[in-house]
């Protein structure tokens, strides 16, 4: 059963990830998200194996100037209007950046109040997505609700998300999404 806006953020408050759908007409995709600031070496296993999808780190234009990130392409020709930014990965701490725990990481220091440039290096194992300044207001995206999320929740705007895949590659579609929130007690909506 689709949960309501107050389930889904109550959830989140605790840290909890839970699975967002968009539009039928955008993307037409359900993403795993969790706060970044709560993120967990568990929680990136989990979305690498039952989510499959490119696990991305959710961060507003703020956060993006803090850590000197520039976007991957000048000139974004995607259909959808993604900011992808360079890729990263943590300085201290991390082996080859890959595991889990090393992703985890990367994604705690890059949200971190005092996050610098020097924190990070580029490229790396995360995705960052740069959010559009005014949220989901002025685009309906998995990164704008990330940072909207996050930041209705009381936490650092930015998020974990990684797009939900069938076991068969497949997208993962508002029934085969329903049936997985079920099997692993995640609220959607």
């Amino acid at each position: 059963m689709k949960a309501t806006i107050e389930e889904i953020l109550e959830d989140y408050k605790q840290g909890k990830m839970i699975i967002l759908m968009d539009d039928e007409d955008r993307e037409n995709e359900g993403d795993l998200i969790i706060p970044a600031a709560t993120c967990t070496k568990e929680d990136i296993n989990f979305m690498a194996t039952h989510g499959r999808g490119l696990i991305c780190l959710t961060l507003t234009q703020e956060r993006c100037k803090q850590l000197d990130l520039p976007l991957m392409v000048a000139q974004n020709n995607d259909a959808n209007g993604t900011n992808f930014t360079v890729s990263i990965e943590a300085v201290e701490g991390v082996t080859t950046g890959i595991s889990a725990a090393d992703r985890a990481k990367t994604v705690l220091d890059a949200v971190a109040p005092n996050a610098k440039p020097a924190d990070i290096v580029q490229p790396g194992h995360i995705f960052p997505l740069m959010a559009q300044p005014g949220g989901v207001l002025i685009r309906a995206g998995h990164t704008e609700a990330g940072c909207d999320l996050a930041r209705l929740a009381g936490y650092e705007p930015a998020s974990v998300i990684v797009e939900i895949l069938n076991e068969d590659g497949t997208m993962a579609r508002r029934d085969d999404l329903e049936i997985f929130a079920k099997k692993h007690n995640i609220r959607w909506g």
